[in-house]
């Protein structure tokens, strides 16, 4: 009987049996898990000392930041503040003259008033003189009884002259003739000087205004006395102003007194028109500093065709001035007052640069710096009185970009 013999062999697929597979000893076991604990401990160990490290570093870098100061900058700007002045004037009628009777007397008429616009030459009032009448006519005829004695002393010098040709009057005669011939001429001069004097007070009756212009006085009345003379105080009668051109006079400092330029075009406000800008003229100057004052008295020249313009008005003139060369802008607030001197903090490369500066002309809410500083220069705004050269710090807002740095 034949066996087969698979039968008797162990089946590839049948685990192994216990005699097959080794188990492991209690002293390997305790192996195995001492370098696992070890692994552990290492690797806890480890990510414990750089999660350490890391926030050290981490809080290093916060408590640097922290320590370092942030900054606002300005960058300068170049003269554009230094190119305009603005200078107070009162405006002046271009003439502005008062009006007095020339002759005494009383007032008969008045012909215009406050505010009237008058022509060269135009009646204003007439004033009657009875007592100046009586006088020229007392002078007129003490003229004439002159001229009656000349023509007798002309006829007898003439006669006297003949009869010495014949020898029938003496040299002493004719000459006496001839003397009182010169006296008498000397007196009708002199009488008609006279009356040409009162020829001309009386024409003073007639009162006319001397150039055109507008009345702001009217100082008289109908029947008024007029006291004219040496010895009273006169009494005006009108005030005439000639208000076509007006003129200001402005007291320009000393450092600009080397930028006026004659002949130039400025520009002119007033309170009373905020929204009008005129234009002046600058016609002329003192050409000498007041000593008092150390200004320049300069006069500008407004047309006013139209009257818009009152004299005595308070009035801004705008002079432009050439800025200083190299000079530049800065806020008032970007400066350092120590006691080396002026000076100015500049960001450069992360680090404060306290630099000198010199001042020019103050302008109130900024100034301009003549030296020290360049457009390109980052500096700082409402800097800290304990700002120290060389310090580190952050810009926080730059003036160009707007941006944090």
């Amino acid at each position: 009987m034949t066996h087969n013999s698979s039968n008797h062999l162990p089946s590839l697929n049948s685990p192994p049996s216990e005699a097959q597979t080794p188990k492991p000893t209690s002293k390997g076991r305790a192996l195995i898990f001492g370098i696992t604990a070890t692994a552990v401990i290492g690797v806890a160990i480890f990510g414990g000392i750089h999660s350490r490290v890391h926030a050290e570093a981490q809080l290093n870098q916060v408590a640097k930041a922290s320590a370092t100061p942030f900054v606002n900058v300005i960058y300068p700007k170049t003269g554009s503040n230094a190119e305009e002045i603005q200078l107070p004037g009162n405006t002046q009628a271009f003439n502005d003259t008062p009006i007095y009777a020339r002759t005494s007397g009383y007032v008969k008429q008045w012909y215009v008033d406050i505010g009237a616009h008058v022509k060269q030459g135009q009646l204003l009032a007439v004033i009657e003189t009875p007592e100046l009448d009586h006088q020229l006519a007392q002078a007129r005829a003490d003229l004439k009884n002159a001229q009656a004695n000349l023509q007798i002393s002309e006829i007898t010098a003439k006669r006297w002259q003949n009869l010495l040709k014949t020898n029938s009057v003496s040299q002493q005669e004719t000459d006496q003739a001839v003397s009182d011939l010169s006296s008498k001429e000397a007196v009708v001069d002199s009488n008609k000087s006279n009356v040409d004097r009162l020829e001309q007070l009386q024409a003073f009756e007639r009162i006319t205004a001397p150039f055109s212009g507008i009345i702001t006085a009217r100082n008289t009345d109908i029947g008024a006395l007029i006291q004219a003379g040496d010895n009273s105080t006169p009494k005006e009668l009108f005030h005439l102003a000639a208000i076509q051109t007006l003129r200001v006079y402005i007291p320009v400092p000393e450092v600009y007194a080397g930028s006026i330029r004659t002949g130039e075009k400025v520009d002119l406000t007033l309170d009373a028109f905020p929204n009008d800008v005129f234009t002046g003229t600058l016609v002329r100057n003192a050409d000498a500093i007041d000593a008092t004052s150390r200004t320049l008295n300069v006069e500008v020249d407004v047309d006013n065709p139209k009257g818009k313009l009152f004299p005595g008005a308070y009035a801004f003139v705008h002079l432009k001035v050439p800025s200083s060369a190299g000079a530049v802008t800065i806020p008032s607030n970007a400066l350092l007052f120590r006691s080396e001197g002026l000076r100015a903090g500049v960001v450069r490369n992360g680090h404060i640069e306290l630099i000198p500066i010199t001042i020019g002309q103050d302008y109130g809410s900024s100034v301009e710096v003549l030296s020290g500083l360049s457009p390109k220069d980052a500096v700082i705004v409402n800097p800290s009185d304990s700002l120290a050269n060389n310090s580190p710090v952050q810009i926080e807002n730059d003036s160009k970009t707007g941006a944090r740095q």
